[in-house]
């Protein structure tokens, strides 16, 4: 609850993603046949007199540890199981377990991935009965969010698995929590940074100490026991030569590695990818846009100059907003002035010396967001030209901030979704400042941001419709907007607390300030209330890794920007998709393709825009550095495929059908000395893709291989500056007597009904799988060669040292009493949604011909039974889609509550025919329509 009494009810919420589950089952997958077990054993109660303690030693003192693997699980059956998983992940096959027993998990930031390995806990939990966890994290920052995420995810994993995880920070001052640990047969999991047992401090050094509090016992011995999975967070920050040493004293039986940014030399069997540019493609994080700052000239002598923006709308001529020195009564101040062509900054500036030469406007052009003088001076937007010093450069980025906050959310507050913006700063004194007797005042920054937002607020044109959130934005002050979390000191005589600068981890550029990290997490979800009036946010950059609050939607950093900080560590922490009021995600689920309209992350950078956007594709370039730069018949190799009924084949190694799906794409006009072209995206985007007939019923299967190749436009930021036409309505147009007849006809609400008969269902099941349900036998090839003799090395790389002398086919028999059991019924009630009890009826109805193919192939039968069983659940609930209208309709404030925004000859063009002054278009076939 705030000062007012207001109380504070956004709530998280959780979707179940696919990405998700495909990531926890790529785990779970690998250790196919491990059985459900849960061992106990006797823990060691170490030395205590207690009469009391040793009669209660068994009771108090039975451990609960992870069953290793059992015996036939042998490491050929767990490298089979890995491959299996990477080649349906399109993963280049490991030839070898690296480590025992290793896997890489790559998550791209800001798409879940501590949500990932909590599910991945309860899978494993689930299959296999393993329930000790240990989650290693490389600072402070990182840990305090990993504890906070298992907080906030509890009530929506009890809900999904029936139990929740126990878990806990390990502190070496409360040892009794691992005795809990071990002696718990629930989840259980100890969160530790790894300087909690690899620094040289004492209490690094206790956990493997024999100590008197802990009965004369280590505390790594009773947490080695278990048998513990290791799942490292960040290995890449965490795993060093010596830490790598102390991470065995664990004993782990399993180590799973989650990170965005492996160390190449530390890749221990990927099994599953979601990097930068498939997150960034399905649009499971915000696009980037950058607003550059860029100073073009130094000298005194030269006239200051700031283009922030242009303006262009309809048939008025283009105007621009030009920052400039102008000389007042007392003295030179810097002011900004909405400029037309023929504008003279001489007459206008109180006729200052340094615009006298040409400095009136010759012409503003929005096809490259530029002004140009008579003088022959040309100025971008974003550039500032002159003498400039530092406190008037952070002053620009603080505006744009407040400019680019005020426009976002202004889109954005009829949709419930609550803004926030992030300044970051390496000095608090900057932000603020305390009086002799220890009382705040604004520092420099916090003046700055007061003054500009109230300059800001009192310009702003209000618009029809806007009355709520104009109502919204002048009910908040200036000073009540802005907070800083920063790390604390308070003064034990008087208790007074005051903003300090955080001290650093040795050799990081992070805080080790877990209070301060405390107070962030603490005000997560408050934040995201609208009931809280702070909006904008200055921290420390030392506390950065901190901050992942979703719906940050702008970040500014205060400094300049050093090799300490990379360009993608700066824009990770405001990837997150934003949560509305209700704490529902903004994704696909709910906008669909608006996902990238919506959520929009803005950078305010203090270098050019082109400078930042090649300086941050660089740093996603090296991240994807394993991708295919190129289409060739081998980019299908070895590569799982699925036709639309579910079933799997591999592409032959003879590489007939990879040669075929290759020629295809050429053919088709999808490839061009071995890249892709524009027609393959055009085609794509309209789902329009044609493959060879050899394989057209794999197509999504192909269009999945296809985008693992490396894409450089994908991940190009935005310019924030580029989208220089704001559409705007033509309010006579929208009164005209035609257009209400129309609207009047195809404004109504409708709401629809899905009302479908079982046994119809059932009837048509049974009828489609006679007819349609036919699975292929399993056939293994035998082959026979030798080596003959061995001619180079290279013969031995290249595996041509063989040579195959014969080979044959053979039909697989599946015997009835074979060591792997399939639950039929269950599977397909998993796979269709329907109740046992209409599957069975399904089963038993069809023809006893159909139903013997189960024992010839019984995956193959479950998924296409499954798949042709769901076609007909959609015939069904199509055919009984009933369309009601209702007491309602559409109000003509669609068109004029969002925001559209374009840059013009790029996405926009001028248009008479139509309710706006412009058209937005998507593709040059949408363009040319609007023209025709």
């Amino acid at each position: 609850m705030n000062r007012n009494g207001d109380v504070f009810r956004v709530k998280l919420q959780f979707k179940h993603q696919k990405f998700q589950a495909d990531a926890a089952k790529a785990v779970c997958d690998v250790f196919a046949g491990q059985p459900y077990l849960t061992p106990t054993y006797m823990m060691d109660k170490g030395i205590d007199n207690d009469t009391q303690m040793s009669m209660t030693f068994e009771k108090n003192f039975t451990g609960w540890g992870n069953q290793r693997l059992v015996p036939e699980l042998n490491e050929n059956i767990i490298l089979e199981n890995l491959n299996k998983v990477q080649r349906n992940n399109h993963i280049e096959p490991s030839k070898q377990l690296e480590g025992r027993y290793n896997l890489t998990i790559e998550m791209e930031t800001g798409v879940g991935k501590t949500y990932t390995y909590i599910k991945t806990m309860y899978e494993l939990n689930k299959r296999y009965g393993w329930s000790k966890f240990i989650v290693i994290v490389p600072s402070v920052a990182i840990r305090e969010g990993v504890y906070k995420s298992f907080q906030i995810t509890q009530d929506h994993f009890a809900e999904d698995y029936g139990k929740k995880i126990r878990f806990f920070i390990y502190n070496s001052a409360q040892l009794t929590e691992i005795d809990r640990f071990a002696g718990d047969s629930a989840i259980n999991v100890m969160i530790i940074n790894s300087q909690a047992f690899n620094a040289k401090g004492k209490d690094a050094r206790r956990i493997y100490m024999k100590l008197d509090e802990f009965r004369s016992r280590r505390p790594i011995d009773i947490i080695a026991k278990t048998n513990p999975i290791l799942i490292i967070d960040e290995p890449q920050s965490v795993e060093g030569k010596q830490t790598k040493e102390r991470l065995k004293e664990f004993n782990p039986f399993i180590t799973l590695r989650y990170s965005a940014t492996h160390k190449k030399d530390n890749l221990y069997n990927m099994v599953y990818r979601m990097d930068a540019m498939e997150a960034y493609n399905k649009k499971l994080v915000k696009k980037i846009a950058v607003k550059g700052i860029s100073v073009t000239g130094s000298t005194a002598t030269e006239g200051y100059l700031y283009l922030a923006c242009l303006y262009l709308s309809g048939d008025k001529a283009p105007t621009a907003a030009l920052e400039f020195d102008v000389k007042g009564a007392k003295g030179v101040r810097k002011v900004t002035r909405r400029i037309t062509e023929g504008y003279s900054l001489f007459e206008n500036s109180g006729e200052l010396e340094e615009y006298r030469n040409g400095y009136t406007v010759k012409a503003i052009d929005g096809r490259d967001n530029s002004v140009s003088f008579i003088n022959g001076i040309k100025i971008f937007a974003g550039d500032v030209v002159g003498s400039v010093s530092e406190e008037q450069l952070r002053r620009i980025q603080i505006r744009e901030t407040i400019i680019s906050h005020i426009e976002r959310e202004r889109l954005l507050f009829y949709k419930g979704i609550k803004v926030l913006s992030l300044f970051f700063i390496d000095e608090v004194g900057k932000y603020k400042q305390y009086d002799a007797s220890g009382n705040p005042l604004n520092g420099i920054y916090g003046e700055i941001f007061e003054e500009e937002y109230q300059e800001i607020i009192d310009s702003i044109q209000r618009e029809i419709g806007d009355e709520d959130y104009m109502k919204y934005l002048l009910s908040i002050s200036a000073a009540a907007t802005h907070q800083g979390y920063f790390s604390i000191d308070k003064n034990k005589k008087t208790g007074q607390e005051r903003f300090v600068d955080s001290k650093l981890e040795r050799g990081s550029t992070e805080s080790s300030d877990s209070d301060a990290y405390d107070l962030i997490m603490k005000n997560k979800e408050r934040l995201l209330d609208r009931k809280e009036p702070v909006r904008f946010i200055f921290s420390h950059s030392a506390l950065r890794e901190g901050w992942d609050n979703p719906n940050v939607f702008q970040i500014c950093t205060l400094k300049q920007s050093g090799s300490d900080v990379r360009k993608r560590q700066e824009v990770g922490r405001g990837l997150r998709l934003s949560v509305n009021q209700s704490g529902e995600r903004m994704d696909n689920n709910l906008l669909g393709e608006d996902v990238h309209n919506i959520n929009v992350l803005t950078v305010i950078a203090n270098e050019s825009y082109d400078s930042f956007a090649k300086g941050l594709q660089t740093e996603l370039a090296e991240a994807v550095a394993d991708r295919p730069r190129m289409v060739t018949v081998d980019l299908f190799k070895n590569k799982v495929i699925k036709d639309k009924a579910g079933a799997e084949q591999v592409v032959d190694m003879d590489m007939d059908m990879a040669q075929s799906i290759y020629e295809g794409l050429i053919t088709n006009g999808y490839i061009k000395k071995g890249l892709l072209t524009d027609k393959y995206y055009e085609d794509k985007k309209n789902g329009k893709i044609e493959v060879s007939e050899e394989v057209q019923d794999c197509t999504e299967s192909i269009v999945a291989i296809l985008d693992s190749i490396y894409d450089s436009r994908a991940m190009q930021p935005e310019n924030a500056r580029d989208k220089n036409i704001e559409l705007r309505i033509d309010k006579k147009k929208l009164e005209m007597a035609e257009f209400k007849r129309l609207w009047e006809q195809i404004n109504i609400k409708s709401a629809y009904v899905v009302a479908f008969d079982t046994d119809e269902l059932i009837a048509k099941s049974i009828a489609a799988l006679n007819k349609d349900l036919r699975v292929s036998k399993i056939f293994f090839k035998v082959q026979y060669g030798v080596m003959n003799d061995i001619k180079s090395k290279q013969d031995l790389q290249d595996g041509v040292a063989f040579i195959k002398e014969t080979g044959e086919l053979k039909a697989a028999e599946v015997s009835s009493n074979s060591n792997v059991k399939y639950d039929l019924i269950g599977k397909i009630v998993t796979e269709t949604g329907l109740t046992r009890a209409a599957i069975v009826r399904i089963l038993k109805g069809i023809e006893k011909a159909v139903f013997e193919q189960f024992k010839n192939n019984p995956e193959e039968f479950i998924i296409k039974a499954s798949h042709i069983i769901n076609e007909q659940k959609a015939t069904v609930i199509i055919q009984h889609i009933a369309y009601n209208k209702i007491d309602a309709v559409y109000d003509t404030s669609i068109f004029t509550e969002p925001t559209m925004k374009g840059r013009l000859g790029i996405n926009a063009m001028t248009a008479k025919k139509h309710l706006y002054d412009h058209i937005l278009y998507d593709s040059a076939g949408e363009r040319d329509f609007a023209k025709s």
